[in-house]
């Protein structure tokens, strides 16, 4: 940064001489005027090809001495000399992968049969015409073997599910301008499981860390966590997507980082001697993630030619058109179930980041998800649904000398003054999600308490992070 700040100031110096501007025509300054904004934007093009390199060492003290602490042992100091943007920063290290079939086989020394000659595999690979460009080998191989054949009634029920989610990931990636053959990524990661969670925390069908969830805007509190939202977290996981692939210029790399962190990429490609490609790269990975893009073309390979293997999709319970209503008041999902008639089981199906039942209308603006059929009856009983057993479901009481609704401990604010505003003042490095992970808050949050439209800020201004 001090070497483009001298930049910037020879740039200055030589397109403002003190002595000589009264002497040049209007014309001649008008000619200085477009090359000193060329010049500007080469140095802005500078400035953002470097920042994917640049680390904010006081973000990642603050990290390590908060919820990352334990992580230390598994590899973290790495992470922190590894040379990352602070906005992939946070993504978990050294995960257990989530692979499906990988409980089953070891996938490194496995070694499967199949009566599909290779000439066919590979012609069928190159038909495929992915964004990704892998070559066949032997790894590349036998993942298309394990979705394909060695795990039928598995793909059988992804491709049940698939017929409801991929149309809305497919819907949500078209709005952000990436391939959509990145939904694959949620088959690898929960094999489109929303509520499925990881051994170290992980949650939902995109398996978000805590801290990656709040820096890309995703609401986790005690009523709800958005990370089971399948819509909320399919629209950052695209926000993910886009910023990798910002920093590496490479799908295969984007997501590799998506699965280990950007800071083991860069390690990898800084051991590779700076080259920029998966198989360059692959033997300087993570053990799990040098499987992870073989594994997501294995998907690919197996849903696109299903039919040849015999793979049908199972049926599925969901249904295949919902309807959103935004909610402005407590409501119980035994409500909704009791008086229209749902089975409660299907609307914790379309509903899964709410948290003992309940949406919490009355503290925030909410939405819920039911069946299409049942939109008009929700419209035309609303006041019945929510008037329905509200004095037992939401009945608050206390046992123990603790407060509970519906038999469950809850927490209690005290009388207190009148709240006062925490104010902070941006410094140099700042952005909002370092913010809102140092004051306990979300980007999304901070945003609404500060009229923000865009997650732009600048030194010296200041910011509502919270009230005392």
């Amino acid at each position: 940064m001090k070497k483009l700040t001298l930049i910037v100031c020879s740039i200055l110096i030589v397109a403002f001489p003190a002595s000589s501007q009264a002497r040049k025509s209007k014309r001649d300054l008008q000619k200085e005027n477009e090359e000193l904004l060329k010049r500007i934007a080469r140095l802005e093009e500078e400035v953002a090809a470097n920042r994917a390199d640049a680390i904010d060492r006081e973000f990642i003290e603050e990290e390590l001495s908060g919820e990352n602490e334990n992580k230390i042992s598994a590899g973290l100091e790495d992470f922190a000399s590894a040379g990352t943007d602070t906005l992939l920063s946070q993504w978990y290290m050294h995960r257990q992968s989530n692979i499906p079939g990988r409980e089953q086989f070891d996938m490194d020394s496995v070694v499967f049969t199949t009566d599909v000659p290779d000439s066919v595999l590979m012609k069928r690979l190159e038909e495929m015409n992915s964004f990704i460009t892998l070559p066949f080998n032997e790894t590349v191989k036998k993942f298309m073997i394990l979705y394909s054949e060695k795990m039928p009634d598995k793909m059988s029920e992804m491709m049940g599910l698939a017929q409801y989610y991929f149309p809305l990931i497919e819907e949500t990636f078209r709005r952000y301008d990436i391939p959509l053959e990145l939904k694959y990524v949620a088959i690898i990661e929960s094999a489109l499981n929303p509520r499925a969670e990881s051994r170290v925390g992980a949650k939902g069908m995109w398996q978000f860390m805590y801290r990656t969830a709040l820096n890309y805007g995703l609401r986790i509190d005690s009523y709800a966590d958005e990370r089971m939202d399948p819509l909320a977290s399919m629209d950052a996981a695209a926000r993910y997507f886009k910023d990798a692939y910002r920093i590496f210029g490479d799908w295969s790399l984007a997501i590799s980082s998506y699965n280990c962190g950007s800071g083991n990429v860069n390690k990898a490609i800084k051991r590779a001697g700076g080259r920029r490609d998966f198989w360059s790269i692959y033997e300087y990975l993570p053990r799990e993630t040098r499987g992870y893009v073989p594994a997501m073309v294995g998907a690919m390979y197996a849903f696109r030619y299903a039919n040849e293997y015999g793979l049908r999709p199972a049926p599925m319970s969901l249904p295949t058109y919902v309807d959103t209503f935004h909610i402005h008041k407590n409501l119980h999902f035994s409500q909704i179930s009791e008086v229209l008639g749902i089975p409660v089981a299907d609307v914790r199906d379309l509903n899964p980041q709410y948290y003992n039942d309940i949406v919490p209308g009355a503290h925030s603006d909410e939405v819920i998800r039911l069946p299409f059929n049942y939109s008009s009856s929700f419209l035309d009983m609303q006041d019945s649904i929510y008037r329905y057993k509200a004095d037992i479901l939401f009945a608050t009481r206390v046992e123990d000398g603790r407060e509970t609704v519906d038999g469950r401990p809850v927490q209690t604010a005290r009388p207190s003054a009148t709240p006062q505003w925490i104010y902070y003042k941006v410094k140099s490095g700042d952005n909002l999600g370092k913010i809102a992970i140092k004051y306990h808050t979300t980007v999304k949050q901070l945003k609404s308490w500060n009229n923000l439209k865009s997650d732009r800020i600048a030194i010296g201004q200041r910011l509502k992070v919270g009230k005392r």
